[in-house]
C-alpha cells in the first residue's frame, strides 16, 4: 500500500536523479515533493515539483522522509562562499524546514573524507553539515559517504570530470589492490543504499562505499 510521503532536494544531480527514480517506482511511496531551483523536465503522477529559493524556504508539506542530495563543486559554484551556501546552508535549511513539517527520517549524500576538522575546505564543509544534522532530533539519520562517483553526468547537465574518468580507468586496471571503500562507486548503488536504509533507520548510521555495494 502506498503510504509514504517523501521530500527530496537535489533530484537533478547524479545521485539525486537515481533516488528520485527509485522513489517514483516504489509502490509504497504515495507522494514525492521535489524541491528545485527551476522547473524540471520530468513529470509523474506521484511527483510535485516546488520551485524554491533555498535561501528563503517556504513551509514544506507534511512528509515522512527527507533525502538531501544538494551539492556542487567549488569550481562550478565560483567561490568557497558560494559552495558553502549550497552544500551547507541550503541542505541545513531544508532539514530544519522538513523537521518542522513532521519528517522523522533523513538520508544525506555526503562525501568520503567528510570531517569538520579537516584542513581541506570541501571535506570540512561536508563534515560540518553532518555534525549539524546529527544534533537535530531525527528518529533516523543515514549518511552515505561515497568515494569517486560513476555515472552519466551529461544526462543531468553536468560536464564529465576528467579526474573521475582517470580514477575509474585506474580502478578497473588495478581494482584488486584498492580497498572496497576507496573504489569508484556507481551513483545507482549510492541511491539504492539510501532507499533501502532510510525507511528502516533508527539512530544514526554512516555508510562508506564498501557497505553500499552490498546493501540488500
Amino acid at each position: 500500500m502506498a503510504t509514504r510521503t517523501i521530500i527530496i532536494a537535489g533530484a537533478t544531480g547524479l545521485v539525486g536523479r537515481e533516488i528520485l527514480n527509485g522513489l517514483l517506482a516504489d509502490v509504497t511511496v504515495a507522494k514525492v515533493h521535489s524541491l528545485v531551483r527551476r522547473t524540471p523536465g520530468i513529470q509523474h503522477a506521484k511527483l510535485t515539483a516546488h520551485v524554491v529559493d533555498f535561501a528563503a524556504l517556504p513551509s514544506l508539506p507534511a512528509a515522512d522522509e527527507l533525502y538531501l542530495a544538494l551539492g556542487t563543486t567549488i569550481k562550478v559554484a565560483g567561490s568557497q562562499a558560494a559552495f558553502r551556501a549550497i552544500d551547507y546552508d541550503a541542505n541545513l535549511a531544508v532539514a530544519k524546514a522538513a523537521l518542522i513539517s513532521g519528517v522523522r527520517k533523513l538520508g544525506l549524500v555526503s562525501a568520503m573524507g567528510a570531517d569538520s576538522n579537516s584542513k581541506v575546505f570541501y571535506s570540512r564543509v561536508k563534515g560540518s553539515l553532518e555534525n549539524a544534522l546529527t544534533q537535530m532530533p531525527f528518529e533516523g539519520l543515514v549518511i552515505v559517504r561515497p568515494s569517486l562517483l560513476v555515472g552519466d553526468r551529461e544526462a543531468v547537465g553536468q560536464p564529465n570530470r576528467r579526474g573521475e574518468q582517470l580514477g575509474f580507468a585506474f580502478s578497473k586496471a588495478v581494482g584488486f589492490l584498492i580497498p572496497s571503500n576507496y573504489k569508484p562507486i556507481e551513483a545507482t548503488d549510492v541511491a539504492k543504499a539510501l532507499l533501502i536504509e532510510v525507511p528502516r533507520a533508527t539512530g544514526k548510521r554512516v555508510m562508506l562505499s564498501g557497505a553500499m555495494r552490498t546493501t540488500k
